[in-house]
């Protein structure tokens, strides 16, 4: 039996704190997984489900991108090859319970604004097209055709394709990525923003500045030969907890680990791996030998102040630290980097990191005496003001060991989303570069246009400005993933139409443009038959390796169509059956659009065999299968000299951090519990260490209102439980989206114009009910 969605939403009153986890998974992990699934699939469809999640002949996990392991490397696969959030988001999307035509008819667009994030999402799959008319207050069915009519319609009518804008989600497959963006194209505009703007973005600048390619350069096999690897601004037992079993796997090889993060995050501090005995009756394993508890925005210090110490050593026993040959063949100004950083300011490094000077020399010479070193990290370093040149220095650290191209090294930027990194390999972006627009037009014969596009904040601002007329979503849920909410509701609202194609309701569809459509697609765990027979999708992992993936059970409606076939309707409808591009031949048979793919994406040669391969392939990469960096400017791997930065703060304010729960993945909220960190039925929450409480008058369980404060005026989230937690000193936390409100739109990263939502200088007012 399966339990029928909630009718009422969340009572905050009802939220308990406790004392949070020092460990990660064990038998809760294995108990919460099943109970969700039984609860949204019922036993039978849970039991069949999560037998195919991750393995070589079912569906890859809609959740993280974290990869599989690999027949060539001599690594099996478990029977259970998914982690208690892959079981979460599978039960989302295969959930029995179903929103149509019904459920909007009893409820007004007003009503549904009004209900949190997690009451949306809980309220099950869309079954059918719908369409919220100008001036309308519910929802109401539209025929596909109709649908597509309408918004090509729409589409024409713009004065310029540029007023259009076409967004995008991770969860977007290779081949409707592929497509997605030859439609925009075509139809004339650059404008794709997507999810990385808002999270790796920042990882991908830096990369391709310093390595010539914005991808990590390393393997699962890597990770378990490691002799040290350093996890920085990154909560693995959340975000992707299956890495933990690779830490798991390299700490039994002899490998030592390093965690950079302000919160004490459980999966770093002990693992207890569900999947043996020694994590289901031990202890598990104690994973951080080193726990840096970091000021945020303080690692481009932390790095530098390394840097300093490796240079320091090397001086006095030249060639001990530095990989001499490497850095001579290889790289490109060491020596002014080197000069930059043979002084440093340790007192401001210790203001600035919150680290003692013993514990930054402790890590320094773990770096220093490692043989295979590799640099993990996530949002906690790609979304701040000053995140390119924190990550650059971090390649510099790299560089220098000549730690890139070397089994068991390398740089491991940890997507989140399971296929973001494909999406922009098949052309998701908004900046594609020149010989892909040329590899096009030669396969296509049409021209595309060549001026960049906007991402996501300048899209949003585009929209506030009367320049985004139409917003197009490819899944996603744009309203909630955004910063600024206020403003980006603003923003979605001033335009013509809003189309959102989704598998489950969420908050993007009730903050709808003057008319709204929500188009009702497949899921991953979904079969996919079109003319020719069943089809498969593909994906990447975070470490470029491309597979298949193929639903199997049966869609939630009979009315659902493929990502595919939504694109190439809606293609053929707006720029006509004779148009070049062989819309209708793509959506009967994706083995034709993998043929095109191979042609144009590098990388992608005889695609169709390789993805069919049982681990399908690894897309190449010069820095690390050969050392190679012809990418970069200099065609060598490149050292970065930058200035010191880190967020100052004002007396009495807290620089705060979003996060998300242990109950939810990106904006998709599964439940209202947070285990490793104590929270129960309710997510309102603010995490403050009780010294600065005490400091600002605080009560521990006070209910707080968080104020932003920023240069165009002050942002308000109201009614938030203050929470004594041992974050860092001076630092706060609290889940988004709840706390997106708080990130000011113009607050955003240099060069990737990522928004910062890891240092927003707030204040805590005492909440005023009325």
């Amino acid at each position: 039996m399966t339990r029928e969605a909630p009718t009422g939403d969340v009572d905050e009153a009802r939220l308990e704190v406790g004392k949070p986890k020092g460990w990660a998974a064990g038998i809760p992990g294995v108990a919460v997984s099943l109970a969700r699934g039984v609860e949204q699939m019922g036993p039978v469809r849970t039991a069949r489900t999560l037998r195919l999640l991750n393995q070589r002949d079912g569906f890859d996990c809609p959740g993280c991108a974290w990869p599989e392991p690999r027949q060539i490397d001599g690594e099996k696969r478990k029977l259970a090859e998914f982690c208690e959030n892959g079981a979460k988001a599978v039960a989302e999307e295969a959930t029995k319970r179903r929103v149509g035509r019904e459920f909007f008819a009893a409820h007004p667009v007003s009503e549904l604004a009004e209900r949190t994030d997690y009451w949306l999402g809980q309220q099950g799959r869309l079954t059918e097209p719908m369409v919220l008319r100008e001036g309308a207050s519910h929802y109401e069915p539209i025929s596909w055709d109709d649908a597509f009519g309408l918004i090509a319609d729409e589409l024409r009518g713009l004065a310029s394709p540029d007023e259009a804008i076409f967004y995008t989600s991770g969860r977007t497959s290779n081949e409707a990525a592929f497509v997605y963006q030859l439609l925009v194209r075509a139809y004339g505009t650059n404008n794709l923003p997507d999810c990385s703007n808002m999270c790796h973005e920042s990882s991908g600048a830096a990369l391709s500045a310093t390595t010539g390619i914005g991808k990590g350069s390393v393997s699962l096999a890597d990770l378990h030969q490691a002799d040290l690897i350093v996890v920085v601004g990154q909560n693995p037992g959340t975000n992707h907890p299956r890495m933990l079993s690779a830490l798991e796997q390299a700490k039994g090889n002899g490998a030592k680990v390093v965690a950079v993060n302000p919160l004490p995050e459980a999966g770093l501090m002990r693992f207890k791996n569900p999947q043996n005995v020694r994590g289901v009756v031990g202890k598990g394993t104690p994973l951080a030998d080193e726990f840096a508890q970091i000021r945020l925005g303080g690692d481009l210090a932390l790095f530098q102040a390394v840097g300093h110490l490796l240079l320091q050593w090397e001086d006095a026993a030249p060639g001990s630290i530095v990989d001499r040959e490497f850095v001579e063949k290889s790289t490109h100004g060491f020596e002014d980097w080197a000069k930059q950083l043979r002084e440093i300011d340790w007192p401001e490094t210790e203001k600035a990191t919150g680290l003692a000077r013993e514990q930054i020399e402790r890590i320094a010479r773990m770096i220093a005496t490692s043989e295979r070193t590799i640099y993990c990290w996530a949002m906690g370093l790609t979304q701040h003001k000053h995140a390119v040149p924190t990550i650059a220095e971090v390649v510099n650290l790299a560089l220098a060991r000549g730690m890139i191209g070397k089994p068991g090294a390398g740089l491991c930027p940890v997507r989140g989303h399971s296929n973001v990194q494909g999406d922009r390999t098949m052309g998701v972006w908004e900046k594609m570069p020149e010989r892909f627009m040329d590899a096009l037009e030669a396969e296509f014969g049409i021209s595309v246009p060549r001026k960049h596009g906007w991402d996501t904040v300048d899209s949003i601002r585009a929209m506030l400005d009367g320049r985004g007329k139409v917003f197009f979503a490819m899944g996603g849920n744009f309203a909630s993933a955004t910063p600024d909410s206020d403003r980006t509701a603003d923003a979605l609202r001033s335009c013509s139409l809003t189309v959102h194609v989704s598998t489950k309701l969420n908050r993007s569809h009730v903050v709808p443009g003057r008319t709204a459509l929500i188009l009702p697609t497949l899921g991953r765990t979904e079969r996919d038959e079109q003319e020719s027979g069943r089809q498969f999708v593909t994906v990447e992992d975070s470490m470029s390796q491309v597979h298949a993936s193929r639903g199997r059970l049966a869609p939630a409606s009979d009315e659902l169509l493929s990502e595919v076939a939504i694109v190439c309707r809606l293609a053929e409808r707006l720029l006509g059956a004779d148009h070049p591009v062989p819309w209708r031949s793509f959506e009967k048979n994706y083995d034709l659009i993998r043929d095109r793919i191979a042609a144009v994406v590098p990388g992608c040669h005889d695609y169709n065999r390789r993805v069919r391969e049982p681990d399908g392939f690894v897309l190449p990469h010069a820095p690390r299968d050969s050392r190679e960096f012809t990418g970069t400017a200099t065609g060598k791997g490149t050292f970065t000299v930058s200035e010191l930065e880190y967020p100052e703060v004002p007396e009495g304010r807290l620089l705060l951090q979003t996060l998300r729960s242990h109950d939810q993945y990106n904006t998709t909220i599964y439940g209202l519990s947070d285990r490793y960190r104590g929270i129960e039925d309710g997510r309102r929450v603010v995490f403050v260490h009780s010294d600065d409480l005490a400091a600002l008058g605080v009560a521990d369980g006070e209910i707080v209102d968080l104020v932003s404060e920023w240069r165009d005026g002050d942002r308000r989230a109201p009614s938030f439980r203050a929470v004594s937690y041992p974050t860092a000193r001076g630092c706060a936390a609290a889940y988004f989206p709840e706390a997106n409100a708080l990130v000011p739109l113009d607050s955003v990263a240099e060069k990737s114009n990522t928004p910062v939502s890891k240092a927003v200088v707030i204040r805590l007012e005492p909440h005023h009910h009325g």
